[in-house]
């Protein structure tokens, strides 16, 4: 029925209006295409509201701890994080060797960051998560709850995706390298 009527609204709109209506649509066909396949998976997805930003801040420590204040205003480090990773003040997995990493690494429990959202995915039962499950994703910040390792995929296609696995982690929230 609902279709129908979708139908009908779009019959008497001119090509014009169509064609934002297209990408209005095909944004949330791609939306629901990647909630579904995590969910044939049996991935079981959480959303943290409170308590993210203590998860930002340890992602921060994680993997940037030893990039100066200075170097990360002029790398635009608040504007996109994965700019460590592009302006090489880390070294890192690349591309193809990137995404073949994180296929590899176990992956029980995963949190998923995006850049510009104010709050945090927990991803439960994720062992069958791949690389290729985020291509259509954006400025998306995959990584351990013990801030081990973090995988990245970006906006932009000549850039990453980047995987970086740190040695240690230094910022201990509860003693156990967990913060939640």
């Amino acid at each position: 029925m609902i279709r129908n009527k979708i139908k009908k609204m779009l019959e008497g709109l001119p090509d014009e209006e169509l064609q934002e209506i297209f990408w209005t649509v095909e944004a949330v066909r791609k939306n629901y295409l990647f909630k579904k396949n995590l969910q044939d998976k049996g991935v079981v997805v959480s959303e943290i509201y409170e308590g993210f930003e203590q998860i930002v801040a340890a992602w921060d420590c994680a993997f940037a701890h030893n990039i100066s204040e200075e170097t990360k205003n002029v790398i635009h480090y608040d504007q996109f994080k994965w700019h460590i990773f592009s302006y090489e003040k880390k070294r890192c997995l690349k591309e193809e060797a990137a995404r073949h990493a994180f296929d590899e690494l176990k992956k029980d429990e995963i949190y998923i960051m995006y850049q510009s959202r104010p709050y945090i995915y927990l991803y439960e039962n994720a062992q069958d998560v791949r690389a290729s499950d985020f291509d259509s994703e954006q400025d998306i910040y995959i990584f351990d709850k013990k801030f081990t390792w973090t995988y990245i995929h970006t906006h932009e296609s000549s850039c990453g995706p980047y995987l970086y696995k740190t040695t240690q982690f230094e910022c201990d929230f509860k003693g156990d390298g967990n913060i939640l």
